[in-house]
């Protein structure tokens, strides 16, 4: 199965490259699933449910979200009708939504996505993303009653994110990070078939402070005053995130590229499918 994962969309040039450019991905790459993280789409901070849909009619089959999941205070209630937008595993009991979900990937074949929270330099004390996750790899494993499986986990800690990653080897298909908006070099798949990539990166303009135009994060560092509010930075957007090729009856990664297209960043990712 061929696997795309996008990372953080930030704002209305995340939110163009994916219109742009995702349908000619899904085409060249000939991809049979599609999921994106969809946490600073709005904005830069939350999802609003006009947005999602715009994600989705692009071509993203399932999107997940973060801690910043209700910022938009409509994804309360739109949570509640649309499936295929998942909320953290772990965020508080009373949430709407879920943390997981079974999707269908064409042909009959099933993907697991599940999404949680670290918890180390996170603002709020999330619980324990280990142990949220547990029961739900154990009741789909892949290979099993899934053929693949991706978990998401939107967490500040790269050392956070390596020990989630080494826990699901041989339990999960991929892991990637999202949260901290920069694109990291060590993409690898572990001893036991897992995927792994420390964070997909943005998807949103570069020549920013993590997507935000630089003038109010600068004038921050060298004053310590606030004066204005942060707001996404407009330039031409990349794509980047992590393609992953994965085994239908084993549920292991076959191949996993990072993922980088337009925009500043040099280019990356798989050739055109043959």
């Amino acid at each position: 199965m061929r696997i795309l994962f996008l990372g953080d969309v930030m704002g209305r040039a995340g939110r163009s490259a994916i219109a742009e450019g995702l349908p000619a991905l899904r085409r060249d790459w000939k991809l049979d699933f599609v999921v994106v993280n969809g946490e600073n789409a709005t904005s830069g901070a939350g999802l609003s449910a006009d947005h999602a849909k715009g994600l989705l009619e692009a071509g993203a089959d399932v999107l997940t979200l973060g801690d910043h999941a209700f910022d938009q205070k409509d994804m309360l209630r739109f949570i509640e009708t649309e499936p295929r937008i998942l909320r953290p595993l772990n965020f508080s009991k009373a949430a709407p939504g879920r943390g997981h979900g079974v999707f269908e990937a064409g042909r009959g074949r099933k993907v697991l996505v599940a999404q949680v929270l670290g918890q180390v330099f996170m603002k709020r004390p999330f619980d324990d993303p280990f142990s949220a996750l547990d029961p739900v790899l154990k009741a789909h494993p892949p290979g099993g009653l899934v053929q693949a499986s991706l978990i998401d986990i939107h967490a500040e800690a790269t050392s956070e994110k390596m020990g989630l990653g080494h826990w699901c080897d041989g339990r999960a298909s991929m892991v990637v990070g999202t949260h901290t908006h920069v694109p990291t070099g060590d993409v690898q798949i572990l001893p036991k078939g897992c995927a792994y990539m420390t964070d997909a990166g943005m998807c949103g303009d570069y020549l920013s402070v993590i997507g935000m135009d630089p003038a109010e994060p600068l004038r921050r560092f060298v004053t310590g005053m606030p004066k204005d509010r942060f707001t996404p930075a407009l330039g031409e957007a990349t794509l980047s995130g992590l393609y992953v090729e994965t085994d239908d009856r084993t549920g292991r990664a076959m191949r996993a590229l990072a993922v980088r297209q337009g925009g500043r960043l040099a280019p990356s990712g798989p050739d055109a499918a043959a």
